[in-house]
């Protein structure tokens, strides 16, 4: 139904022409909309691109205005198009709701002579074929019309002219439609843009099993490995995971049921997955490892799902930084399957090594259960894995470790960082080390600065001299930089048995001792042979002595 430009009258004509507007032009344009002011009854509309102005002028003059009877019109015509040239536009458009005559097209044009200015016009033909590409707008400003005539016919819902009371009106109205389909189905639907959704949903508990629905797979075409496993698991043990195949991977989707669901589909894209958790999700469960009747191990989770497919049984449970997933087939000629996949961010260390811990259990290998409280829901035996996993488990163990006892020392707690630099894992090691109680050779100590205080004794001129000496200094306090934390250790002691002043730092303090300007200067102090400080707790929990022990950490040179 067309827009009766004729009876609409000026507000309706400024808003279909606004919302024309900010059809036409895309998010890159600036679209603003004016009243008028200065006794011109129109709206002004301006449209920005970058520096380039386009002036829209809005004149509701359905019988147009020829030149004998509306020199008025024209007048006013003329002063909006004078007091937008204001604005230097590059384009200025008269917009009419009729169709101009070639007199009055002419004099719209003659406006422009000798100006620099682009003139339009959109009259009633354009705006209509506006409208056309644009049938949404045509629809949403003829409803006032369709009301009138729909009065007549007892239609005015029809035309949601209530809104949205009278869209949820239709819906519900629409939904029990549906539901008289079948005594057993009935479908739920909702549009999202352009597509319509439909859900089916059964009536009662026991739909599908008083009235099946079967969705038939015609001409299923060579499979992506990823695709074909997916299939596996969901229809042959019915784990709960969304399947996609996508166009062209089946040939024909028949759908067989009630009579309304009846339909053939070809080349289309067939997704499957579950809708709402089972009634298994939630369950309180355990992972335990037995050795006959033996517990030797048991690790608390949740159970968040059991199924049932063609070919066998799944079982998936989460733990704290895991999840298990379990394939167990009915044939027992046939190996089940298990899947543990661990993660360790977001944990503490304490929470992380209990993680690897339980990896590390099932590298082992060894009989298992996942048990709730009704018993056992699945298990199997795991064969041991191969000697390299071990190898890395011991790694990553010895840092988590390291990270427990720090933290715990310090009093400083953070989820286990996503890397370390070398020298930070270093640092790692050595203050796990201190925290232990041990004497340790930290690798980034080789030299340690002492102030003289200006005394001039024998012994002071034997140290500056180079003689070798012990040293066993008090430090009050030793931070680490761990993951852009400050972790503070605690007071320490520095010693090396056999210590000198460096080389380049004897003989100017040995003159500014001889001048009597000694006091301040300060000297680098290295153990001998190009060495290392050792370094201990001055409370350490174990009374350890100055002997170092090794670091420790593999494809790492000792430090001496």
């Amino acid at each position: 139904m067309a827009v009766d430009w004729e009876r609409i009258g000026q507000p309706a004509f400024d808003r279909i022409v606004e919302a024309v507007v900010h059809r036409v032009h895309d998010a890159a344009a600036r679209v603003e909309a004016v009243n008028g002011r200065g006794g011109d009854d129109g709206i002004d509309i301006k449209v920005s691109r970058g520096s380039r102005i386009r002036v829209f002028q809005l004149k509701y003059y359905p019988d147009g205005f020829p030149t004998a009877s509306h020199k008025g019109r024209r007048g006013s015509i003329k002063a909006s198009f004078t007091r937008a040239m204001r604005g230097e536009p590059e384009e200025w458009v008269l917009v009419v709701p009729c169709v101009l005559t070639p007199t009055e097209r002419a004099f719209v044009r003659s406006l422009a002579d000798g100006l620099a200015v682009e003139v339009q016009v959109w009259d009633r033909a354009t705006l209509d074929g506006l409208l056309a590409v644009h049938a949404d707008l045509e629809a949403s400003f003829t409803r006032d019309q369709l009301f009138e005539a729909a009065k007549v016919y007892g239609q005015e819902r029809a035309l949601l002219m209530g809104g949205v009371d009278d869209v949820s009106a239709r819906v519900r109205a629409l939904g029990g439609q549906a539901d008289g389909l079948d005594d057993h189905w009935t479908i739920d639907s909702a549009r999202q843009g352009d597509t319509v959704v439909h859900t089916l949903r059964g009536k009662h508990p026991r739909a599908h099993e008083v009235s099946p629905v079967m969705f038939t797979l015609t001409g299923i075409g060579p499979l992506a490995p990823e695709q074909s496993e997916a299939v596996r698991r969901s229809l042959g043990y019915g784990l709960d995971e969304k399947v996609v195949l996508p166009h062209g991977a089946v040939e024909k989707v028949t759908v067989t049921g009630p009579e309304f669901l009846g339909r053939e589909l070809e080349n289309a894209e067939v997704r499957w997955g579950p809708t709402e958790e089972g009634p298994a999700a939630g369950v309180e469960a355990d992972l335990v490892f037995l050795d006959g009747d033996q517990i030797t191990a048991s690790y608390p989770g949740k159970l968040k799902h059991l199924g049932l497919g063609s070919v066998g049984r799944s079982v998936r449970m989460e733990l704290a930084g895991g999840r298990l997933q379990l394939l167990m087939p009915e044939n027992p000629q046939t190996a089940a399957s298990l899947t543990f996949s661990f993660s360790l961010e977001g944990l503490e260390p304490a929470a992380a090594l209990r993680v690897l811990r339980l990896h590390r259990r099932m590298a082992d290998g060894g009989i298992f259960e996942v048990r709730t409280g009704a018993g056992a829901v699945g298990g199997g035996e795991i064969p041991p894995s191969a000697e390299a996993v071990y190898r890395d488990f011991a790694q990553l163990q010895l840092f988590l470790e390291d990270l427990e006892v720090v933290q715990r020392h310090s009093e400083q707690y953070f989820p286990v960082p996503g890397e370390l630099t070398r020298d930070e894992r270093i640092v790692l090691r050595v203050a796990r080390l201190l925290a232990d109680g041990h004497c340790v050779v930290c690798p980034f100590l080789p030299e340690v600065r002492l102030t003289l205080n200006g005394r001039d004794t024998p012994a002071t001129r034997a140290l500056l001299g180079g003689e070798v000496q012990p040293l066993h200094l008090p430090c009050e306090a030793f931070p680490v930089q761990i993951a852009g934390r400050r972790l503070e250790l605690g007071p320490v002691f520095v010693s090396h048995p056999e210590v000198a002043v460096a080389a380049g730092s004897r003989g100017p303090a040995l003159a500014a001792l001889t001048a009597g300007r000694g006091d301040g200067v300060e000297v680098g102090m290295r153990p001998v042979g190009g060495g290392r400080f050792r370094l201990v707790l001055q409370r350490s929990p174990n009374g350890s002595g100055m002997t170092p022990v090794p670091l420790g950490l593999p494809g790492f040179r000792e430090p001496h």
